[in-house]
């Protein structure tokens, strides 16, 4: 199976195979979503069949536009309200109780839940032809677990070679071009905010401080007693080949080091690095938009070129970067000993 254009014919298609439980990969301005029907328990657990992806690790149910979020949750507080005001349709998920009726396999066996309201226009005509506006899409992101996010049909395509064949678990990849933020959602969490206020469990796009401006208050990081959420651990986003992240000052001494053990590289930078050489390299935006946007197909094709290691240029630590620092950081976490590894 090819990704479609999404026309409305092609759209409709894909409503139509969500409600017969059939999963479908589509385009949002985060990342491709692979998506279920939410109140679906066996669709569901076909995302997670496809993807290996532990059945404790909640999903995000996606919303159309307008949707009545009191069929997802109850107990919603204002803070809600306000923030789906200010950010929704957007990159940014709202983790609440969640209401009785719903089915907890899309928040891992806990009683809270994920939700947001994407702004792709894909997504949005998917999720008001799925159910006729009034059903959930429960979708992490469309690619085996822990691996790099597709921004685009094709990453989506390449991870899933078996589910896209005949008879396989996907029933259509949906092509809405490639995706405009380029990293997952900002999730916060306001299941608890008796006891805790506003607490983020994820950041992304949607920053802290434009969540404070609406808020009146700064929301908390995590605790030990925060819900899971997508994407929160420790090891996550990770391409197949090694990332080591590397201070800007270490980099030449680094590359140099390595090249002496006959190790091939790659290298992902932000800054010109003249002096260098790798076999290849990705230079990426030196803005946190642009960089963000860039990043998971920056990995995926460094990825391909048969090299050793990639090394990441690290990236200044203000909070403008919180979003890509926390993405590369879960990338690089199993390779914490590998550069040591390597230079002896």
């Amino acid at each position: 199976m090819k990704p479609v254009a999404s026309t409305p014919c092609a759209i409709a298609d894909a409503a139509e195979a969500l409600e017969r439980g059939q999963l479908v990969a589509f385009p949002t301005e985060t990342v491709y979503g692979l998506g279920a029907d939410a109140e679906n328990p066996k669709a569901v657990a076909n995302i997670y069949a496809a993807k290996g992806r532990p059945s404790n690790h909640p999903v995000i149910v996606h919303v159309a536009p307008g949707a009545d979020i009191s069929y997802w949750a109850k107990d919603i507080p204002a803070e809600a309200h306000q923030l789906i005001a200010a950010f929704w349709p957007g990159p940014l998920t709202l983790i609440l109780k969640r209401a009785d009726h719903i089915p907890d396999a899309v928040s891992g066996g806990q009683d809270t839940v994920g939700i947001r309201c994407p702004s792709h226009p894909v997504a949005q005509e998917l999720l008001r032809a799925f159910k006729g506006g009034k059903g959930g899409v429960a979708a992490p992101s469309a690619n085996k677990f822990g691996h790099v996010s597709p921004t685009m049909a094709a990453h989506v395509e390449e991870e899933f070679e078996q589910e896209i064949q005949p008879g396989g678990l996907i029933a259509s990849i949906l092509d809405g071009g490639q995706s405009d933020v380029g990293i997952e959602s900002t999730i916060v969490d306001l299941s608890r905010l008796a006891t805790h206020g506003p607490v983020l469990l994820r950041p992304g796009h949607i920053t802290v401080a434009q969540m404070a401006a609406v808020l009146g208050v700064t929301p908390a990081a995590p605790d030990a007693a925060a819900p899971r959420a997508s994407g929160t651990l420790d090891a996550h986003y990770a391409p197949h080949t090694p990332v080591i992240l590397v201070e800007a000052a270490e980099l030449d001494d680094t590359v140099n080091r390595l090249h002496t053990k006959n190790k091939k590289l790659a290298l992902m930078s932000y800054q010109a690095h003249p002096a260098i050489q790798a076999e290849a390299w990705r230079h990426l935006p030196a803005d946190p938009a642009g960089y963000a946007h860039d990043l998971y197909a920056g990995l995926r094709e460094l990825d391909h070129a048969n090299a050793d290691l990639i090394l990441v240029e690290a990236l200044p630590q203000d909070k403008d970067w919180q979003g890509v620092n926390d993405r590369l950081r879960r990338a690089a976490f199993d390779s914490r000993d590998v550069l040591q590894g390597m230079l002896g």
